[in-house]
């Protein structure tokens, strides 16, 4: 069920948007797989999911064309997102909100759009599905019923990601998906660290107050890490009583005093089941010229092997990549 569509609550929207934690990941095969069965079936140059934050029009899948982003104010999307319905241009040269356009005046030479808002179950318009032809071209309502269908389905798989992307136990990221913003980062230039930490002596609250507390100091740890977060940075669990936390754009020295800051908090908080704290031991890596998402999270896992057999609750970092 959908509520109805709030078209004054710019705020809200990118809020939305960005729920979503889609903006600059990497092709995921489910959305380019609707790009192209549209494409095939209504018989144009292009079909795009695009997204619409701020400033910018980000391509999160696409059909006939590589994904690209472009300013929000050149894109035909931030139009179609003002709506509630589809928006079709047979012709963009003989419609004066868009014969300008650079995709029309220029080397795209775009004649003819179709686009149907992607419009969240809370009433957002966080982006478009569109359809692009570099001749003029009628749309029937046949076609904007047909592509608003596709649109439901956009958002569905878009809903779908999100729950499979949230750890059932602590409401963190899953493993999957922290390695997936993990691979996403090291296809930028910006500076990325890795935190990886474990619970000190986790079996031993198992074995003495049984799993139905561990969840709940888990739960716990999970909550107090999360409030130390910033937005943008992904923190997630990576199998049993060990979490990863990933930060972008950080300088080396930040990251390490946030480590030191995270151990300290969790080691503060007195877990009311168990009547004592619980420590972290935490290795943590920066990205090195060499480094791949694979000898990154080694040399994490190398540094948080020595806190472990350093005498625990402590942070170590990895000296550097090879």
């Amino acid at each position: 069920m959908y509520d109805e569509a709030k078209l004054d609550d710019e705020a809200g929207r990118l809020a939305a948007l960005r729920r979503y934690q889609v903006l600059d990941t990497v092709p995921e095969a489910e959305f380019s797989q609707i790009a192209g069965l549209v494409k095939d079936i209504f018989q144009v140059s292009q079909v795009l999911v695009n997204l619409i934050e701020r400033d910018r029009l980000w391509v999160m899948a696409a059909a006939g064309m590589a994904r690209i982003e472009c300013p929000r104010e050149d894109s035909f999307c931030t139009v179609t997102i003002q709506g509630e319905g589809p928006l079709a241009v047979p012709n963009l040269l003989e419609d004066k909100r868009f014969c300008d356009n650079p995709f029309v005046q220029g080397d795209a030479h775009m004649r003819a759009y179709l686009g149907v808002p992607l419009t969240s179950p809370d009433g957002y318009n966080v982006g478009a599905l569109c359809v692009l032809h570099t001749a003029p071209r009628s749309f029937s309502v046949q076609e904007e019923d047909l592509l608003t269908r596709f649109s439901q389905l956009v958002v569905a798989q878009m809903e779908m990601r999100l729950i499979a992307q949230e750890d059932e136990l602590t409401g963190i990221l899953t493993r999957r998906a922290l390695l997936q913003r993990l691979d996403a980062a090291m296809m930028d230039t910006a500076p990325v660290g890795l935190m990886l930490m474990d619970l000190d002596h986790f079996k031993t609250i198992n074995d003495g107050f049984g799993h139905a507390v561990g969840d709940q100091v888990l739960q716990a740890t999970a909550r107090v890490i999360s409030d130390m977060v910033r937005h943008g940075d992904a923190f997630g669990r990576l199998g049993g009583e060990e979490f990863g936390l990933l930060l972008t754009d950080t300088a080396p020295d930040d990251v390490m005093a946030l480590a030191e800051r995270i151990r300290l908090r969790v080691s503060e908080q007195v877990i009311a089941r168990i009547g004592k704290s619980v420590t972290l031991s935490m290795g943590v890596a920066l990205r090195g010229p060499g480094d791949d998402r694979t000898s990154l999270l080694l040399r994490g896992d190398m540094a948080l092997y020595q806190a472990k057999h350093g005498g625990r609750n402590m942070c170590v970092l990895h000296p550097g990549a090879d």
